[in-house]
């Protein structure tokens, strides 16, 4: 082999060696990033819960403040909306008497804006719970949908679970299930429940967050779209 031949192959041996080195580069940074998924920043396991008081369906004031130490479930919920009522032929309800007889305080909301579906005030908010045989700890109104926004809430059911130091340990959909068939709720799994189960245990959340599915809350701006 000539002079020129052999720097020749040198040439495109060196030039071989340095695409493989980028490919394997920009194969470890697409990793990196698959490994860095929007579910691991949304579900919030190091942010404080915002703080927020609302007034509850018979006109108390109601700060998230005034539950620090205890472990706190957010549901927002929507009676009109098919996906709430699949939940609310009883699993919503047992699993809130289940909570709530282990020390949990549970915080339903209604984020929908006047005139809109699932908004009540007065009575009807006042007849809420016996209307459904609910077992939630209080049922805040948020009709500014303040609230709701606060905590970048999107659909009924959409839920959050706080922890005794006010950390977000859960957020998001209720289950592994987004339809409104009340038969799918057999077999699924309820994230809530599991989380709650966890933190009973003093285990680490094992799934902190789940896609949230149901209807869009009716915030003011969506009203005539």
């Amino acid at each position: 082999m000539t002079i020129r031949a052999t720097l020749r192959a040198l040439a495109l041996s060196s030039a071989a060696a340095l695409t493989l080195a980028a490919c394997q580069q920009q194969e470890a940074a697409t990793t990196q990033a698959a490994e860095t998924t929007p579910a691991t920043a949304e579900a919030g396991q190091a942010q404080m819960a915002p703080a927020f008081t609302l007034v509850d369906a018979e006109g108390v004031q109601r700060s998230l403040a005034d539950f620090r130490g205890k472990t706190v479930v957010l549901e927002w919920t929507n009676d009109g909306c098919p996906y709430v009522k699949k939940h609310y032929t009883g699993a919503m309800q047992a699993l809130q008497r289940q909570a709530t007889a282990d020390g949990v305080v549970w915080l339903t909301i209604i984020s929908s804006s006047p005139g809109t579906q699932g908004y009540v005030e007065g009575a009807d908010a006042r007849a809420w719970k016996d209307r459904f045989e609910a077992g939630f700890t209080h049922l805040l109104l948020d009709p500014s949908g303040e609230v709701g926004k606060l905590y970048d809430a999107k659909t009924t059911p959409d839920m959050r679970i706080i922890d005794p130091e006010g950390r977000l340990v859960f957020v998001g959909g209720i289950d592994d299930r987004p339809t409104n068939k009340v038969e799918d709720l057999d077999g699924a799994t309820n994230y809530v429940a599991a989380a709650l189960a966890d933190m009973k245990a003093g285990r680490p959340v094992q799934t902190a967050y789940a896609t949230p599915y149901g209807c869009a809350i009716k915030y003011p701006e969506t009203v005539g779209t």
